[in-house]
C-alpha cells in the first residue's frame, strides 16, 4: 500500500501546472467544507479548527489555553444528593488494594469511593501497593492530604482510617474483610449484587487487586461527576509535594512560557509496545528478556507496531516534531520520564535542537529524592505538567500518566495540551529514514495541526473518562441544553444543610468525637 502510494506521488509530481491547480483547489475546497462543518458542531476545537492556514499559524497562539466555547468546570450535584449514611446504617466497611503506578492508582481511588457510594458502604482509607513497583513504602498517607481528602468527600461517603474493633462474646477482635477479586471493568451491577452480598454477609470486603476493577462507562452522570470530585478536588498531594512543585514552577516561569514533556522512552513501555529493532543487540536483548518476564508473549514485528502508532516516540522524533511546528531553541522543556532506555545517545539530538532542557533533578529545591522514579517524585511531575502552558505526551497509550494529566488539564481551564498522531506521523519519519525527506517539516505541520489543543470535545473510545470528562463534568452558564447549565454556586451550602440535617444533633456528637479520632490516627500512622 504504502509503495502504491509513493508511485502516485511521484506521478503527481510529473504532472504540470495546471493539475497541480485543479489539486490544490480540491484540497482547498475540502479542507474548507471540513472547517466549515468542524465548528458548526460547537466542540470548541480550538486554535486547530481556526481559519489560519497551515502556513500562517502562529505557534505562540498555543501558549495560550484552549478555547472553552462557554464551558467550565463543574463536578458538583445537579440533582438532589442525598448524604451518606450514618455508621448505623452503613452496609458495611469497603477496603481496597490500588495496584500499579501513582496515575492507576489514583484512579483506583476515584473508582473505590464510587463503587462505596453505589453499596452505601464505608470506605477504609485506600491501600496503595508501593513495594512491588515503586518499592516505596510512603504509602497513602505519605503521599496524599489525608484530612482534605476526608473532608472534601464527607457529603459523598463514610471514610474510616481502618476497619474498627468489634466486640463478640466479650472478646474483642478486629473485623476481618473477606477477600474477593473483582472482574476488570466491573459494571455497576456486579458491585450492587455480587459485592453487597458479601458485604453483608461478613461485614467487610476487601478487594484486591483494584486497577481498572469499575467500568469507565456509567450512565449515572451524578457518579461521573462524583469520579471527577474525588480526582480533581479530594486527591490533593501533601503540603511539601505541592511546595516543591511549585518552587520549580516559579523557577521556570521566571523567564516566560514553558512546556512539559512526558517523555515514555523506558524500558517497560518499549518492551510492551515491542518496539526493539532500534536498539543495539545487547540492549534487544534486556528488552525482550524484560518482555519475557512481564507481559503475555506474543509475536511483535517492529515495523507494523510502528505504523499502526504503537511506538512511543524517540527524542529525537519529538524534537523534530516541535521545530517542525515552529518552536525555537529558546523554548524551556521540563522532561517528566523515569530512566530513559538507550543511554545519552537518544537525547543528544533532542538536546542540540532543544538545549533548555529541565527535570526535577535540575530544577528542583536540592536533592529531591534519592530514587527520583519514587512516588514523590511522580506527583511533583505530575504537578509540574498540570500547571505548564504545553504539555506534550509522547505515548499516551497505556500511559495513565498522561491520559489523567490531559484530562485534568482539560479540567483545569482547558490548558493546551499537543498530542502527537503517531499512526499518521509514523510514514513521515520512515520516510525521512529511508532518504525521503522531501516536505518533511510540511508533512509534520499538516499532521500536527489537524487536531484540537485541549478544548471540550468529545469522548470518543478508546478514549478514557480519566483523560476526557467533558460533558459530564462541565457546564454552560448560558447552555442551549438544559442538562448543561451550571449548578448555583451555593451548592455545597445546600449539600451541608442535608448533611447536617441527616445526621442531627447527637450525630454531630458522635462525628466531632470520630473526626478526632481520625485525625489523632492520621497523626499516629504518619509519625
Amino acid at each position: 500500500m504504502r509503495r502504491g502510494g509513493h508511485a502516485e506521488a511521484l506521478l503527481l509530481r510529473r504532472r504540470r501546472g495546471p493539475a497541480r491547480l485543479w489539486v490544490a483547489v480540491l484540497a482547498l475546497l475540502a479542507g474548507t467544507l471540513w472547517l466549515f462543518s468542524s465548528s458548526s458542531a460547537g466542540l470548541g476545537l480550538g486554535l486547530a479548527r481556526s481559519s489560519y492556514g497551515l502556513q500562517d499559524v502562529d505557534v505562540n497562539k498555543l501558549w495560550r489555553t484552549a478555547d472553552s466555547n462557554g464551558w467550565r468546570a463543574s463536578s458538583a450535584p445537579r440533582t438532589y444528593w442525598p448524604p451518606p449514611p450514618i455508621e448505623s446504617e452503613s452496609n458495611g466497611y469497603l477496603r481496597v488494594r490500588c495496584n500499579g503506578g501513582l496515575n492507576q492508582q489514583r484512579s483506583a481511588i476515584c473508582n473505590a469511593v464510587v463503587a462505596a457510594r453505589i453499596m452505601n458502604a464505608t470506605l477504609v482509607l485506600p491501600e496503595l501497593d508501593t513495594n512491588s513497583f515503586w518499592h516505596d513504602e510512603s504509602g497513602f498517607l505519605g503521599i496524599y492530604d489525608v484530612l482534605h481528602f476526608i473532608k472534601t468527600l464527607k457529603y459523598d461517603v463514610r471514610i474510616a482510617m481502618v476497619i474498627p474493633e468489634i466486640t463478640t462474646n466479650g472478646k474483642t477482635k478486629k473485623l476481618k474483610a473477606h477477600q474477593i477479586r473483582p472482574p476488570r471493568d466491573a459494571p455497576v451491577t456486579w458491585y450492587t449484587t455480587v459485592a453487597l452480598e458479601k458485604m453483608k454477609k461478613y461485614g467487610a470486603i476487601y478487594l484486591t487487586p483494584f486497577s481498572h476493577r469499575l467500568a469507565e462507562d456509567i450512565d449515572d452522570p451524578e457518579l461521573q461527576r462524583l469520579r471527577c470530585r474525588v480526582n480533581y478536588h479530594a486527591l490533593r498531594f501533601k503540603p511539601h509535594i505541592m511546595k516543591t512543585s511549585s518552587e520549580i514552577v516559579n523557577k521556570l516561569r521566571t523567564e516566560g512560557h514553558f512546556m512539559s514533556i512526558h517523555l515514555r522512552f523506558e524500558m517497560d513501555m518499549l518492551a510492551f509496545a515491542g518496539c526493539i529493532d532500534i536498539f543495539t543487540p545487547q540492549e534487544q536483548k534486556i528488552l525482550i528478556k524484560y518482555r519475557k518476564e512481564h507481559f503475555a508473549e506474543k509475536e511483535l514485528i517492529y515495523r507494523e507496531r510502528r505504523l499502526i502508532g504503537k511506538c512511543p516516540l524517540t527524542p529525537e522524533e519529538v524534537g523534530l516534531i516541535l521545530r517542525s511546528m515552529g518552536f525555537d531553541n529558546k523554548t524551556r522543556i521540563y522532561l517528566a520520564s523515569g530512566d530513559l532506555f538507550g543511554g545519552k545517545r537518544f537525547m543528544k539530538p533532542f538536546k542540540a535542537m532543544f538545549p533548555r532542557l529541565e527535570n526535577h533533578s535540575t530544577v528542583g529545591p536540592g536533592k529531591l529524592e534519592e530514587n527520583t522514579r519514587v512516588l514523590a517524585g511522580s506527583a511533583v511531575d505530575y504537578m509540574v505538567c498540570l500547571l505548564s502552558d504545553i504539555f506534550i505526551p509522547t505515548y499516551d497509550g497505556p500511559s495513565n500518566f498522561a491520559n489523567n494529566l490531559m484530562g485534568h488539564r482539560l479540567y483545569y481551564g482547558f490548558r493546551t495540551t499537543i498530542t502527537p498522531n503517531r499512526k499518521a506521523l509514523a510514514p513521515i519519519f520512515m520516510d525521512r529514514e529511508e532518504g525521503r525527506a522531501a516536505r518533511f517539516e510540511e508533512r509534520v505541520r499538516q499532521v500536527m495541526f489537524n487536531t484540537h489543543f485541549g478544548g471540550p470535545h468529545k469522548r470518543v473510545h478508546p478514549e478514557s473518562f480519566y483523560t476526557n470528562s467533558w460533558p459530564e463534568c462541565f457546564c454552560q452558564p448560558n447552555p442551549r441544553n438544559r442538562a448543561d447549565k451550571c449548578p448555583p454556586d451555593n451548592i455545597y451550602e445546600v449539600l451541608e444543610s442535608q448533611f447536617q440535617s441527616v445526621e442531627g444533633e447527637d450525630i454531630e456528637e458522635v462525628k466531632s468525637t470520630n473526626q478526632t479520632d481520625s485525625t489523632s490516627q492520621i497523626e499516629e500512622l504518619v509519625v
